[in-house]
């Protein structure tokens, strides 16, 4: 091309224009607008030796074939060449008919022992296997902070690194009937929907234990209740009415969603109703029997600390009122 005075540029448009057709004009026609396109006829196009004698016009004013400037013959090649991040890709693609993260592994594993990939060529996974990866990753990193949120919320209410702790017991009974419910509705299937269920799952199963911790200091402060078996029983069962409304309300709400499976537009709602349910069973089960029963054995330094925090209570606000009286 350089001994002729072309260069890559003109004979690539010349190409275009002969064979893929450029716009020269515009033509109306009742109304509407129509490209008038120029190109070869599309048996030329076609001919493997009429490309070759195609004519180039030259910057002397004279023509020269294509074939002089370039080497011209059929070859196998891809239809389309397809970029990412300035590199090129190929794409490799599946339906799966099973839980995806079960498979992927096994694509690996597979990919790994009978692919032999030439020098500068790598595998990427992605799709909805990337996608999903990346979203439990971000749920895992929120669920951590909002359990950190709801420890720091709860030392907030009870001024007692220890009464926090007690109540927070509450999310491993709540998360036993999540991971059972899961196991059974999605076979062991976790998706992103499941893990919304249980970072919601765990705030509801914390309300639980707050209201039963908060009345077991109640009776103890409040009305001079002495700590023992009497007391926890009592606390237990006064609370047992309430724990057990706010429960059966949520649950019975989430019912007809989780037993939704299959039905279009409940991809997301369903397995987190699940969740939510099989959690709230055992939660609300267990925090009857487990909560007390650690109460009972911890309780006798919550006693003192109670106490210790209403004094201080009492004489913020004696300095106030002995403030508001100088005043």
């Amino acid at each position: 091309m350089a001994s002729h005075g072309l260069n890559s540029s003109e004979v690539a448009r010349a190409i275009q224009t002969g064979f893929f057709g450029s716009k020269v004009s515009d033509v109306f026609e009742q109304q509407k607008s129509f490209d008038l396109v120029v190109r070869f006829d599309p048996e030329t196009t076609s001919n493997l030796d009429a490309i070759r004698t195609t004519l180039i016009d030259t910057p002397l004013g004279g023509k020269i074939p294509l074939d002089e400037l370039a080497d011209i013959q059929i070859v196998n090649a891809p239809g389309t060449i397809n970029r990412e991040n300035a590199q090129r890709r190929v794409v490799v693609s599946s339906n799966v008919n099973g839980v995806l993260s079960n498979v992927v592994p096994e694509i690996k594993r597979r990919v790994m022992e009978s692919v032999k990939l030439p020098p500068g060529y790598y595998i990427a996974y992605g799709g909805q296997y990337e996608a999903q990866t990346k979203a439990f990753q971000e749920i895992l990193m929120l669920g951590t902070a909002a359990i950190v949120g709801i420890f720091l919320l709860l030392f907030l209410a009870f001024r007692s690194l220890r009464q926090s702790a007690l109540v927070m017991s509450n999310l491993p009974l709540a998360l036993v009937g999540g991971v059972a419910a899961v196991l059974i509705a999605s076979e062991g299937e976790t998706s992103v929907a499941s893990l919304v269920g249980f970072v919601t799952l765990f705030g509801i199963a914390t309300r639980n234990g707050i209201m039963l911790m908060t009345h077991y200091n109640h009776l103890m402060i409040q009305e001079g209740v002495p700590f023992g078996r009497d007391l926890i029983v009592r606390g237990a069962m006064e609370r047992l009415s309430p724990i057990l409304m706010t429960a059966l309300t949520a649950g019975l709400a989430l019912l007809p969603l989780a037993l939704s499976a299959g039905r279009p537009g409940r991809e997301l709602e369903q397995p987190m109703a699940v969740v939510i349910i099989g959690g709230l069973l055992t939660s609300t089960l267990l925090n009857m029997f487990v909560l007390p029963a650690l109460f009972l054995k911890f309780g006798r330094a919550f006693e003192k600390e109670e106490r210790a925090i209403l004094q201080q209570k009492i004489a913020r606000e004696h300095l106030s009122i002995r403030s508001g009286g100088i005043l």
